[in-house]
């Protein structure tokens, strides 16, 4: 519902006992009986919940980069600003093969 004087939302307000759609310019919708609001959420018990296993990275883009523990030579990548927001954020690679975690600060 809508208010017709200003055309914003209505929202339920509590006045004394009962609930009225009001509006913050303060138009009120209605009289001071009770409203009920309810929200049903269907589940579906079809639907799936997918599980990403953290440590396995695969969603993560690979890159040519050496792995300072074991030496291969492809990593996975992400950047996060852990400085200030005028500094470039820190990349951090993690190995493909022996999954060893190192930054890179170029």
């Amino acid at each position: 519902m809508f208010c017709p004087t200003c055309k914003s939302l209505l929202v339920p307000k509590k006045i004394g006992k009962g609930m009225v759609m009001g509006c913050s310019c303060g138009y009120t919708a209605g009289s001071k009986s009770t409203l009920i609001v309810k929200e049903t959420v269907k589940k579906d018990p079809k639907a799936a919940v997918d599980v990403v296993d953290q440590d396995k990275g695969e969603t993560l883009p690979l890159t040519d980069a050496s792995c300072p523990k074991c030496g291969n030579d492809k990593a996975y990548y992400w950047l996060i600003q852990t400085r200030a927001s005028d500094e470039p954020e820190t990349k951090f690679l993690r190995c493909a093969a022996c999954k060893h975690t190192w930054r890179d600060y170029s």
